[in-house]
């Protein structure tokens, strides 16, 4: 079993790993070859695409865990059934957002702070890169699909792939022919677009033999529409309160001054270090445990999750220690300011208590999205929110920034253990 979820968890880690580098490249093209300003103007638009795609994370959590119930239940039909529907939904989404392109792009820059300059920047480069979502939103469909046949290697593959066709075309674009900021923009949406080549091409190659049970009228029947639509929906609404706690955080953040914003920022980077490992963690928790669901196999589920909880405390505690021992390095790589390197050392506890207290959450999320059981996602999540602005409220006025350290703690901590409890009675009837 060890052996199982480390060949899904290692190219799941390396996948998202590569997913900022599509953002860095950009800003790092932009800071070499074009004025600052074009750094901030990317840095806005890739914040507006963030706040958009976030929200259709359900394309590919949903995907999976149904997709890996039917590869485990012997279903190749309703594999390729699952990946039908993703891609419709994904598109049908991305026929939307292009129509409504101008009032999303033009009513989201009047969230951001900067000049209107910076703006005006931003919105060239949203306006070009939006033409890659149809390409996005069906990524996410195939990596989810990939997964839930028992294949992360794919994802990882493409992931790469595209990072190499997006620095070439970014750099042929604005160093060849002078495109300035859309050219970043649109090698970003030639990478896409060839992460969705790439995916039908191994689909074609690695799966052909599933493609002959393709039949579009009656994988879009509407009764088995509405299962895909109750599940995301569920996703979708946990998702919506994931954002409104990140979101939250950095606005909170930025409401405590800039040093407290620059030292918040710096700490999440360190979180979101240890959330792509422990989202690797997940995503083998997606595959494996909805194929044991979708094959009956309950020794196999128990034993599936009964590692993947070894797993990620044993990650968990790695990570404290590192973060314990080595923080005033990882400090160091972000910044030599000693003003917010001496307050980001003052906050070191809760950065530290993240690991042990956040793993729970992480790998419960994949493993009642392989179950299907999304209901328990969106209650738990829920009232985990409801504790963080609880105790955020309930403590701001006596312990500052540390109240919102504080409430992040519970967050994820009652996240993690209300999904155990209430997956521990579910999954025992499944």
């Amino acid at each position: 079993m060890d052996r199982k979820i480390l060949q899904l968890t290692l190219p799941n880690i390396i996948s998202n790993i590569t997913v900022p580098l599509l953002g860095m490249t950009d800003l790092a093209i932009a800071g070499h070859l074009l004025h600052s300003d074009y750094i901030g103007a990317i840095a806005i638009g890739t914040a507006l695409f963030n706040l958009i795609y976030w929200n259709f994370g359900f394309l590919r959590m949903g995907t999976s865990g149904l997709t890996a119930q039917a590869y485990g239940a012997k279903k190749p039909k309703e594999c390729m059934a699952v990946l039908v529907r993703a891609l419709c939904i994904a598109l049908s989404i991305a026929f939307l957002l292009l129509l409504l392109q101008y009032f999303i792009g033009n009513g989201a820059i009047k969230l951001m702070d900067g000049s209107d300059k910076l703006k005006a920047l931003a919105l060239d480069y949203f306006f070009v890169r939006i033409w890659a979502t149809p390409a996005t939103l069906s990524m996410y469909a195939f990596n989810g699909w990939f997964i839930g046949m028992q294949n992360s290697k794919i994802p990882m593959y493409i992931a790469i792939a595209m990072n190499l066709v997006n620095t070439l075309f970014s750099l042929l674009f604005v160093y060849v022919w002078q495109m300035d900021i859309e050219g970043i923009a649109l090698g970003t949406v030639v990478a896409q677009y060839s992460g969705v080549f790439l995916s039908l091409v191994i689909l074609r190659k690695r799966f052909g033999q599933l493609t002959v049970h393709i039949r579009i009228k009656e994988t879009l029947k509407p009764k088995l529409m509405r299962t895909f639509f109750h599940l995301n929906t569920d996703i979708f609404l946990r998702t919506l309160c994931l954002v409104a706690v990140f979101t939250f955080f950095t606005s909170a953040s930025s409401a405590m001054g800039e040093t407290t914003l620059a030292v918040n920022t710096l700490l999440q980077q360190l979180f979101i270090l240890f959330s792509y490992i422990m989202d690797g963690f997940a995503y083998a928790g997606e595959a494996l445990v909805g194929r044991f669901v979708g094959a009956g196999d309950r020794p196999q589920l128990r034993l599936c999750i009964r590692r993947l909880l070894v797993w990620g405390a044993g990650t968990g505690i790695i990570f404290t220690l590192i973060y314990a021992f080595f923080m005033p390095f990882l400090l160091s790589l972000f910044t030599d300011d000693p003003a917010i390197f001496a307050v980001a050392r003052t906050y070191r506890f809760w950065i530290t208590a993240v690991p042990l207290t956040g793993f729970l959450a992480f790998l419960f999320d994949g493993i009642l999205v392989g179950a299907t059981q999304s209901g328990i996602m969106r209650n738990t999540m829920f009232m985990a929110t409801a504790a963080f602005f609880a105790v955020y409220y309930g403590f701001n006025l006596v312990l500052g920034n540390s109240a919102l350290w504080l409430a992040f703690i519970v967050y994820l901590f009652l996240r993690g253990v209300l999904q155990w409890i209430f997956s521990a009675y579910k999954l025992k009837h499944i």
